[in-house]
């Protein structure tokens, strides 16, 4: 198994500094999977030794199905592949309630780079694993999912490199084959899903990470335009809260960034007309401007020290040729405390953009101190004697009181390093 994700590490090595942000969050990942493990092992006498991490339980384990309607609807993964997802069946009281959770994995910008994205799982259900681990939110221990563990759940692939927004219409017309389907996938996905039980869900969450995340965003309302108008739908987006700004050169990397994918894959189609109406298409990609228009309940788990962030907005690799930071965007214990000082602006930043998005009565956020990037779905990160809390409350524990009702959530964690209980990448260990 280690093997098999090492041997999928080495194709980002080819790109270019700019198209890097395609595959970090892909590699972030599973390189944070590792680093996990070994943390809190490491934290774990030899009296302790259940791992949370061990997956051998078979129901756990959840195989890979192709959407069986996506080729009469032309719904195509970058390669032209099958777009895939996995489906745990719910039972007991969880077996009218749906729980979809979008995976992530950055986008492409230029046609060389979404070329090399379809030779990864990113790009072509050929690549993409089976089983996968069901955990974290969408695990079945209720001790460690204890709102969610009998829902029916799905885990949403994905594999077009625009959240799942991209348009036929712009793809290329060079003889280079490459497929921007987005859009088509998601409808596909969504119709699949209605016809084997989701139709008749009473509770539903859309959720997704990073990438899938900003998917969550961009369709939420639509997915709730599709259930019954006495479901109870509510939307989670995990590290899906990409801001706008400058990185530590003054250049707007991620804008411009995110102008390429909106233009190369025709991704404004999917955005809310209002916003593309009075703005360029391109800012109406950042969540600031999304969650202005969704009337659907949205929770935000999002770190404050967020590491994709930090890396590919704040500090991308062309902002720093001298290496100052090197060590800083790689641990955030090793940043001195000129640099710690540029990160508080960074959460201050988060904090300004979220300003309007706290006034919403039903809206939740679990804002923490973190460095790192998804939490919703590792179990040890989601809801465990180790997670991450805020006010004594897990991440878990805090979206099951905003999705139920129990209580008003507005978790925004005190500044690095207060808090004990964060889990922060350290990617300067050999």
């Amino acid at each position: 198994m280690a093997n098999s994700r090492l041997r999928g590490l080495t194709w980002w090595m080819k790109w270019a500094k700019k198209e890097w942000a395609i595959a970090a969050v892909g590699f972030s990942l599973i390189v944070f999977l590792f680093t996990l493990i070994s943390d809190s092992w490491s934290r774990r006498d030899d009296s302790n030794l259940n791992n949370p991490f061990d997956h051998t339980h078979t129901h756990d384990l959840v195989d890979l199905t192709l959407v069986r309607n996506a080729k009469n609807t032309g719904a195509f993964c970058l390669d032209g592949s099958l777009p895939g997802y996995h489906f745990q069946k719910g039972f007991g009281s969880g077996s009218n309630n749906w729980l979809l959770h979008v995976e992530g994995g950055g986008w492409c910008n230029t046609v060389s780079s979404c070329s090399s994205r379809k030779f990864t799982r990113l790009g072509s259900s050929k690549y993409m694993e089976s089983p996968v681990p069901f955990s974290g939110i969408l695990g079945r221990d209720p001790s460690q999912n204890p709102d969610f563990f009998n829902w029916n759940k799905v885990k949403i692939r994905y594999c077009d490199g625009a959240s799942f927004a991209s348009h036929p219409e712009s793809e290329p017309k060079n003889g280079k084959s490459l497929f921007f389907r987005g859009q088509l996938i998601w409808e596909a996905l969504m119709d699949e899903l209605l016809s084997i039980g989701m139709s008749n869900a009473k509770q539903a969450l859309l959720s997704g990470c990073s990438a899938g995340g900003l998917a969550t965003l961009i369709h939420c309302d639509s997915f709730r335009e599709l259930l019954p108008k006495d479901t109870t739908v509510k939307c989670l987006a995990d590290a899906g809260f990409f801001l706008d700004e400058k990185d530590i050169l003054g250049n707007r990397t991620m804008r411009s960034f995110y102008n390429d994918v909106v233009h190369l894959q025709g991704v404004s189609k999917s955005l809310h007309k209002d916003c593309v109406a009075r703005m360029e298409p391109s800012k109406c990609l950042f969540p600031q401007e999304i969650i202005k228009n969704i009337k659907t309940p949205v929770f935000l788990v999002n770190p404050a020290y967020d590491i994709w962030q930090i890396q590919n907005i704040l500090i991308p690799d062309a902002s720093d040729p001298h290496g100052n930071w090197q060590n800083c965007r790689l641990s955030i214990r090793s940043c001195n405390s000129s640099q710690i000082g540029i990160l508080q602006g960074f959460r201050n930043s988060l904090l300004r953009a979220l300003g309007e998005f706290q006034k919403i009565k039903e809206g939740g956020m679990f804002i923490n101190s973190c460095f790192i990037h998804c939490q919703t779905w590792m179990a040890e990160i989601w809801h465990s004697a180790k997670s991450p809390r805020i006010n004594n409350r897990t991440i878990a524990e805090s979206v099951g009181d905003w999705f139920f009702n129990r209580k008003a959530v507005k978790q925004i964690d005190c500044p690095y390093p207060c808090n004990p209980t964060c889990y922060h990448l350290d990617f300067t260990r050999g």
